[in-house]
């Protein structure tokens, strides 16, 4: 019998245990393992720093809902991995071992990159975890009271831009509901990518056109090439360099609200372990998810290491989306299990292809790219209506499938759908799309 433990219970992590029981049976045992008690879907982070949804509207406890389908659940952080010993320490001091490892976990956020940006020091927030969103909608509700200047953005290295552009627009969006846009000073959009629409991926379709046109309609000014050197009370100071990297101007920016995405890291006890990671503690992985060095150990998702798309001015980092995720996790299942059955020379591979919906307030803006890395077969970037309702409508699905512990594949039943209503809105106009 094989015991197969997921280390991570994200949107990659999760769907990973669930996939794995259906795959092994009950002759196997599948723990999982998180340093939360509770799932997350952290999508809708944005929502939750306005105030448009709330902690129990997008997080539930894991336990009774992993544990009815068979699968172990242990809420503890891990501490240390030893591969050799195929043995892993907790938090609390006690050990499991395993005949596989599949690492899933999110990412360590890097606030120490740029002193003064953690949120818990300053003005900066953030909406990568729902705990951080939940201090970002009490900051905003400050700023209501008493409006400032705003800035939002993402860091040098960051890889997951669209947060940025989402929170901003929906900020935008729900200070006019409020009729309170115009009490503030000044908003700004300051950027590690070279131009906006970039995304870590060399932009998507007419990412560059729409999301530029969409900062101007919402009068937010917006920087690329800036690296955030320091913040120091309420004001950010900013480096902007030109393409060949050379300084173009020192900027020190007011801030009173700002939500700016920081650069990942992988998490410690994953990035400890002799020969498993990158330098930025990210699992080298081969074509099927497995490690370079460890055979079985085989990781998905965020915790991957993936190089830069291209060398930009200032560093930025590729993203790992929802898609690319869910296809890991599915090869990874697949290798396991015929490793398990000993059918070791069957090899499934992912594909690395991006689906993505980023919420705007009434409208938003989604991208197709297959595969997300160019050359591409499809590159396409929308925008309208129908992408904040395909938004709230995947919300809803994919916290129910989470609960219901249905391993089913998601994006690969929406992409055709969604290719051909983006294919009627290529060349449209901006204010067009509907």
């Amino acid at each position: 019998m094989a015991h197969v433990v997921i280390l991570g219970a994200g949107t990659g992590g999760m769907p990973a245990a669930y996939e794995m029981k259906e795959a092994l049976g009950s002759g196997h045992t599948v723990t999982l393992i998180s340093a939360n008690d509770y799932f997350q879907f952290v999508p809708s982070n944005p929502w939750v720093g306005v105030g448009w949804k709330t902690r129990g509207d997008i997080a539930f406890p894991i336990k009774p809902y992993v544990e009815r389908k068979g699968i172990h659940f242990i809420p503890q952080s891990a501490e240390h991995i030893d591969p050799e010993a195929q043995r892993i320490t907790l938090a609390d001091g006690g050990k499991v071992g395993y005949d596989y490892l599949m690492i899933a976990t999110g990412p360590k956020l890097a606030f120490e990159n740029v002193p003064g940006s953690d949120p818990h020091e300053g003005p900066i927030q953030s909406v990568c975890t729902v705990d951080h969103a939940e201090k970002a909608y009490a900051e905003y509700q400050a700023l209501l009271r008493e409006p400032g200047p705003i800035v939002m953005g993402a860091m040098a290295g960051a890889s997951c831009f669209g947060p940025a552009y989402e929170y901003a627009m929906i900020v935008a969006a729900d200070l006019k509901r409020r009729g309170q846009r115009d009490k503030i000073p000044s908003f700004t959009f300051v950027t590690s990518e070279p131009y906006l629409g970039h995304l870590g991926i060399q932009g998507v379709g007419d990412s560059r056109g729409i999301l530029t046109r969409g900062l101007e309609e919402e009068g937010i000014e917006a920087y690329t090439n800036c690296k955030v050197t320091k913040v120091e009370g309420h004001k950010m100071h900013v480096t902007q360099v030109d393409e060949q990297g050379e300084t173009i101007q020192e900027m020190i920016l007011p801030v009173k609200f700002g939500m700016m995405i920081p650069a990942f890291k992988g998490v410690p006890a994953v990035a400890g372990v002799d020969g498993l990671c990158n330098p930025g503690g990210f699992v080298l992985v081969d074509a099927h998810q497995r490690s370079k060095k460890y055979a079985n150990i085989f990781a998905a998702g965020i915790a991957i290491a993936i190089p830069p798309v291209e060398q930009t001015p200032v560093p930025t980092g590729a993203p790992k989306t929802g898609y690319m995720i869910e296809s890991m996790v599915g090869a990874a299942v697949a290798n396991i299990k015929a490793d398990v059955e000993g059918r070791k020379g069957e090899q499934t591979m992912g594909t690395w292809n991006a689906v993505c919906f980023a919420d705007m307030g009434d409208r938003g803006a989604a991208f197709v790219a297959l595969p997300q890395l160019r050359p591409r077969k499809v590159d396409i970037f929308a925008y309208g209506r129908w992408v904040h309702l395909a938004k709230v409508a995947f919300e809803k699905y994919f916290i129910r499938k989470m609960k219901m512990g249905v391993p089913e594949p998601f994006y690969e039943k929406i992409l055709f759908r969604m290719m051909g209503i983006t294919r009627l809105q290529e060349g449209a106009p901006h204010r067009k799309a509907s």
